[in-house]
């Protein structure tokens, strides 16, 4: 782990990147407290596929929704 004063840090921003890029944490300190740590970012999500897409793989619903829901309330099973 690497400390740098606030002053140090604006000064040489491009090689505390490089640090945290290499996998280094890096501390910024303001009058002698610790403010700010960088770490590296968490890699982005995998995209997931838009509502769209996944309505169209559902099936469709073979009986009316007024059917299913008497269905459902008269407690047999579905």
């Amino acid at each position: 782990m690497h400390t740098f004063k606030l002053a140090d840090a604006k000064a040489h921003l491009s090689h505390l990147i490089e640090l945290v890029e290499a996998g280094e944490e890096v501390t910024i300190t303001k009058r002698g407290r610790a403010v700010v740590r960088l770490v590296a970012s968490l890699p982005p999500r995998q995209q997931l596929p838009s509502l769209a897409e996944f309505r169209a793989k559902l099936p469709q619903q073979s009986q009316p929704a007024g059917d299913f829901m008497r269905i459902v309330r008269e407690g047999d099973r579905y």
